[in-house]
């Protein structure tokens, strides 16, 4: 890693109590007014004050102290690079309270960050502009100047001067509105002074938007806004959120602090959602639900991210971490909540099952790299901050918290959350702070399991084996970390403490023995187990580690699988753990593609999902030899008898997992070419696009996929005019996501393209080109060319951001050869992208890995490939 920039936090002599603010932006030329006065608090005599400030001009300050005259800063000083601006005055500024005013002004951005414009459409077809906030991590200094650090907390009294016929909303309740002085046509809307909170969590909206609204059971007034005209694809959102705010009371035993909260769809929108206190806003795709055009999986995630930003109005906003080293707190616990309640919700989702595919498994793939990071991070520059923001935060964050939650029983955690939340409301903590409060409840040695989850990168492999000794087997097991490249071979021996679980065939759901794990090896002995029962290690697949089984203890889980007497979620593990020894070169890629096969009765959507995703990157390995063919008919054996089962059209009495399901198989079906798939979709999209019968909106995915794969330019053109004509969001980016799919170069070419036009949302940008890498093997190049050909317009458009993290790995993770490692290492030496560093390096890795696990596997992949087709030997 490159030096650190030298960062210092600010200076504590003068600190926020309340800050007064007016804000008028201009829609027009993009700028905006600002006047702050701020009750302040000089705590050391000092003739200068140090606050955060970015891209903003002052153009006046001074100070009054409590009764005394004001006094006019004399310099303001900028440094921009600390994103900081000194005051300084003529007089010292004695100990005690008093006013500091700064007029000043600022632009309405177009980067997606501090105060930004995002450009709709009206319904006549006009484009105009909202201006809206996102300042996570460290971007309200671009919006008024402030201390903008967690820690330093204030209440803000806020104003806005916007158009009349404009709507404007902040973190609280409008207290008055009334014309504005000097034009009649602005109105100054004045919002009820806040709670003490942080700056990141400030927010306001100025635009045109419609809303339905409710009272949640506890009484809080609940709106979401939507686009003008589009108020009923507001409506599950707000169901979502009616539920979630008493589920979260209940569970914290915390009343929900504010009046009102508002839940609102901003067009430019960089993350997936922002938790801002009582105004919570969204990309269109995360709010926004139409009952006919919107799919399952769509309505899944809005109901995710709705219970995900409500968890952070206790977990984050109420009581906020001390410094963005314990960013992950807020993160991981709301990533993990959000799951608890959407299965309040709607418990037909089995999220859960969900839960260990995308978060768990993806978090261990992450952190078996060597450029992993352990959960807590020290951060200093801002411009650190950012890189932050990825699975480990959020999804092994989830994970172990999962685990600690299983570890504690739920009724020590929900009282040791309660003192938590209780202790710190309306402060900041640290992660030690939520450990003792889970220690105190549960008398637990939490801090010193949590620990080696949490400051240490990485994760164990336990390895177990068995044996019989008349009617108990005795089971015998060691822990190693975890590493994509192989057995760990380091020079320190990393430790886990490690809460295990054990079942049997006797029942498979219920544990016969857990026991932490704290030491290196360990013998047990289970009672009373007969020679033909098998044993599970990991029941539910919460500990957050993977498990290596004797071969005859393999053997033996084989038929679970088959006759599904070993739940879903462990079905699920043990496919993964296998998957990914065998990407590690711990065992033969071909003893997984056995245990594929052995998934031929397979009911769940999770299980098979996992499956897709594991034979998805396969044949990204794949693609680069010249059997790929042979995979793509593995494909199809595995896939066509769920595929028959299924068939096209939903059936009476499915629900919510079947339609997930369906689109899964067929779009699997369809990519790999399989005939009957492939016709009848094409049928199915011809009569779609001549309006004689809609596809229903779970069968879009998969159809637009199929006949892309095996299109032509006609069929790109009709799906650009079908993304030209679509209305929501949501199908435009479910067209965005597909194209890449599209096989001939001259048509990538023109997809490549496209995803740089006015056509496509600037955040939506990453996932056309991302589509295209994904797509195929001349795809991959293609888009990879792409990025560095137009570098300087793609990083200035994400400055930073992790946009930019997500675009750079969606192009660059399918490569499998040495050359292609130094080639991406060698362009980002010359472009460089510091918040994405820690992302190149982990692509880095895994092309070698890729390139390893090819050299390693690859003949012997083919020919089992080649021995399954082969006729039996005659006897």
């Amino acid at each position: 890693m490159p030096e650190k920039r030298p960062f210092e936090r600010l200076p504590a002599d003068v600190s926020p109590l309340n800050y007064g603010l007016c804000l008028k932006p201009d829609l027009i030329d993009f700028t905006f007014e600002g006047k702050l006065e701020a009750a302040v608090q000089v705590k050391q005599a000092t003739n200068q004050i140090v606050m955060n400030c970015a891209d903003i001009d002052i153009i006046t300050a001074s100070y009054a102290p409590e009764g005394d005259e004001e006094v006019h800063a004399t310099g303001f000083n900028y440094q921009n690079e600390d994103e900081k601006v000194t005051l300084s005055f003529p007089s010292t500024l004695q100990k005690g309270t008093g006013t500091l005013k700064i007029d000043f002004v600022g632009e309405l951005n177009d980067k997606m960050k501090g105060f930004y414009r995002s450009k709709y459409t009206t319904p006549t077809g006009d484009t105009r502009y909202a201006a809206v906030t996102q300042f996570e991590a460290t971007d309200a200094r671009r919006a008024f100047p402030c201390w903008d650090e967690p820690a330093i907390k204030a209440t803000f009294d806020i104003s806005l001067v916007v158009p009349k016929d404009r709507v404007a909303l902040s973190n609280m309740n409008v207290i008055d509105r009334k014309p504005y002085p000097d034009d009649e046509n602005l109105v100054e809307v004045k919002f009820a002074r806040t709670p003490i909170m942080s700056t990141y969590l400030v927010a306001f909206v100025v635009g045109e938007y419609d809303f339905v609204e409710a009272r949640s059971l506890d009484g809080v007034l609940v709106r979401v806004y939507t686009p003008v005209g589009k108020a009923e694809q507001g409506k599950f959102a707000l169901e979502v959120a009616a539920k979630t705010l008493p589920f979260y009371k209940d569970y914290f035993n915390v009343p929900y602090p504010l009046p009102k909260i508002d839940l609102i769809a901003i067009a430019d929108f960089a993350a997936g959602a922002m938790e801002n206190w009582g105004l919570v806003t969204y990309r269109e795709t995360a709010l926004l639900i139409d009952p006919k055009n919107s799919c399952s999986s769509s309505r899944q995630w809005v109901a995710l991210v709705v219970g995900h930003e409500l968890a952070h109005q206790w977990f984050g906003n109420l009581v906020t971490m001390e410094w963005w080293t314990h960013l992950w707190l807020n993160e991981g616990f709301a990533s993990w909540i959000e799951y608890l309640c959407v299965d309040h919700c709607f418990p037909e989702y089995d999220i859960w099952t969900q839960f260990v595919s995308a978060d768990y498994t993806r978090a261990q793939e992450l952190d078996a790299l060597d450029n992993s990071h352990p959960i807590e991070v020290s951060v200093g520059h801002p411009s650190e901050v950012d890189e932050i923001f990825d699975a480990i935060s959020y999804s092994k964050g989830a994970s172990v918290i999962r685990m600690l939650h299983d570890y504690i029983g739920d009724e020590d955690f929900r009282k040791g959350m309660n003192l938590y939340l209780t202790k710190f409301q309306q402060k900041n903590a640290a992660t030690e702070d939520l450990w003792e409060s889970l220690e105190k409840a549960s008398g637990k040695p939490i801090a010193a399991v949590m620990n080696t989850w949490t400051k240490q990168m990485g994760f164990p492999l336990i390895y177990v084996e068995a044996e019989q000794q008349e009617d108990d087997k005795v089971l015998k097991l060691v822990q190693k970390k975890f590493c994509a490249s192989g057995p760990y071979a380091g020079e320190d021996f990393p430790m886990w403490m490690v809460p295990i679980s054990i079942c049997t065939s006797d029942d498979p759901t219920c544990a016969k023995m857990q026991i932490l794990m704290d030491k290196p090896e360990l013998t047990l002995v289970l009672k009373d187990i007969k020679p033909d029962q098998w044993v599970k290690l990991n029941l539910g697949t919460v500990g957050f580690y993977r498990t290596q089984y004797s071969p005859d203890m393999l053997e033996s889980l084989i038929p679970a699988i088959k006759d599904l007497s070993l739940p879903p979620v462990d079905r699920l593990g043990l496919q993964n753990d296998l998957f990914s020894l065998a990407r590690a070169g711990i065992i033969s890629t071909v003893e997984v593609l056995k245990v594929m096969e052995a998934f031929v009765n397979e009911p769940n959507y999770t299980v098979w999902s996992d499956l897709s995703c594991n034979l998805g990157i396969l044949s990204t390995l794949l693609s680069h030899t010249d059997f790929y063919e042979e995979i793509q008919v593995f494909v199809k054996d595995v896939f066509s008898p769920i595929g028959e089962r299924l068939g096209w059209d939903p059936k009476p009495g499915e629900g919510h997992l079947d339609a997930l399901l369906r689109g899964l198989v067929l779009g699997k079906l369809g990519k790999a070419g399989h005939k009957a798939t492939l016709e009848e979709a094409r049928r199915r999209f011809k009569d779609h696009v001549e309006g004689k019968h809609m596809l229903s909106a779970d069968l879009r995915s998969p159809v637009y996929v199929t006949i892309l794969k095996h299109g032509d330019s006609t069929t790109l053109d009709t799906m650009l005019k079908l993304h030209k004509q679509a209305d929501m969001q949501e199908e435009k980016n479910r067209i965005e996501r597909v194209l890449g799919a599209i096989s001939q170069p001259e048509l990538i070419q023109k997809v490549l393209t496209f995803a740089l036009s006015e056509e496509v949302r600037p955040q939506d940008t990453v996932s056309v080109i991302g589509g295209v890498a994904g797509g195929s093997k001349q795809g991959r190049k293609a888009a990879w060319k792409f990025v560095r050909d137009n570098w300087e317009e793609l990083y200035n458009r994400y400055q930073g951001g992790f946009l930019i993290s997500r675009l750079i790995k969606l192009t660059v993770d399918g490569f499998a050869n040495d050359k292609m490692a130094t080639e991406v290492k060698a362009f980002f030496e010359s472009h460089p992208a510091p918040s994405a560093e820690r992302t190149v390096q982990q692509c880095c890795e895994n092309i070698l890995l890729n390139a390893a696990w090819l050299k390693r596997d690859a003949e012997n992949i083919h020919q089992y490939f080649l021995q399954r087709k082969a006729p039996p030997a005659m006897v």
